[in-house]
């Protein structure tokens, strides 16, 4: 647990050095952990602690989550925004099953990747994978292609804006449907302007409010076979985890949190989520990594040029 508080604290301060400033602490650990992994190495005996962190941890942070979202955030972009959001999520999702299958990768990889690209990047890799259990090289891997295509996102649409037409409101939403990290939305939905930016933001938090139905549903494909001549695995139909972030977020929505609880409660839920980043971090074999091949890149890439292509046709439409 130590460890694991030493590679959240280094992820937090690689945010005051170049490039690092643009990912959150979240990825930064991630990375970190890897390197550390893969370098210095550890005693087994961590083993313990670090599946504390990377499970536990990684529950409780997703569930704390709701006291950061409000049903009145969601209100804000109306019922056709939260249509096209959900739509957008949902053809996507199922774009990069439907792409991993085709491809020949492991389906717990291709749902985590589909998750990270349908709705919030890293916290929705996480989350995935509370349910999906999938190993933690599939987990680092998925991060790894959120980040690049995420990344390469942010800098790229801003400069699409006036190429396509899009008003502030347009753009806003578009970025929100479209780009992986909560970061990432912020820093390319505000290159548009205020307008913009607070459009995006609302819009990118209306796909985080569908996890919770997301990880319900990825909870029953976890439970089905590959192989239909298998009996199914035992399973929760809502997670306990998924129960904790809805209640939250009617309390939140309600008002009856007082502010000095939430407050700290808000401060706190990244920190447990970088921390739990690190921990898979931390259990994450390069060698086996590598072994995943090109083939889940490929996946990732596709995926995030298809929820563009969605997003963008889901706004023009709206006009």
């Amino acid at each position: 647990m130590v460890l694991v508080g030493v590679i959240t604290a280094s992820a937090y301060g690689l945010r005051h050095l170049p490039f690092f400033s643009a990912l959150s602490p979240m990825i930064s650990a991630i990375f970190v952990g890897m390197l550390f992994a893969n370098t210095v190495g550890f005693s087994p005996e961590a083993n313990a602690g670090l599946g504390i962190a990377g499970k536990k941890l990684l529950r409780l942070a997703v569930a704390l989550l709701g006291l950061q979202l409000t049903f009145g955030q969601l209100a804000s972009i109306g019922v056709t925004g939260l249509a096209v959001a959900a739509a957008a999520l949902v053809l996507t999702f199922s774009f990069t099953v439907w792409m991993g299958r085709v491809l020949g990768i492991d389906r717990k990889l291709a749902l985590l990747l589909a998750a990270g690209t349908s709705v919030c990047g890293a916290s929705a890799i996480a989350g995935a994978n509370a349910v999906a259990k999938a190993d933690d090289e599939d987990v680092s891997y998925a991060v790894a292609c959120i980040t690049l295509f995420g990344t390469i996102a942010m800098f790229l649409y801003p400069l699409l804006q006036a190429i396509l037409g899009l008003d502030p409101y347009e753009y806003g939403l578009w970025i929100g449907l479209s780009v992986h990290e909560v970061a990432q939305v912020v820093g390319a939905g505000f290159q548009g302007g205020e307008v913009a930016g607070q459009t995006a933001v609302v819009a990118k938090l209306a796909r985080v409010m569908m996890l919770a139905p997301l990880v319900v549903g990825i909870a029953a494909l976890a439970a089905i076979p590959a192989d239909a001549s298998l009996p199914r695995k035992g399973m929760q139909v809502i997670p306990t985890f998924i129960v904790g972030f809805l209640l939250l977020t009617m309390l939140n929505s309600s008002g009856l949190v007082p502010e000095q609880l939430r407050a700290p409660i808000v401060v706190v839920t990244p920190v447990l989520l970088t921390a739990a980043m690190g921990a898979l971090g931390l259990g994450t074999n390069l060698s086996k990594l590598r072994r995943r091949g090109f083939r889940p890149l490929v996946v990732s890439g596709l995926a995030t040029l298809f929820i563009a292509t969605v997003g963008l046709g889901l706004v023009t439409l709206m006009k």
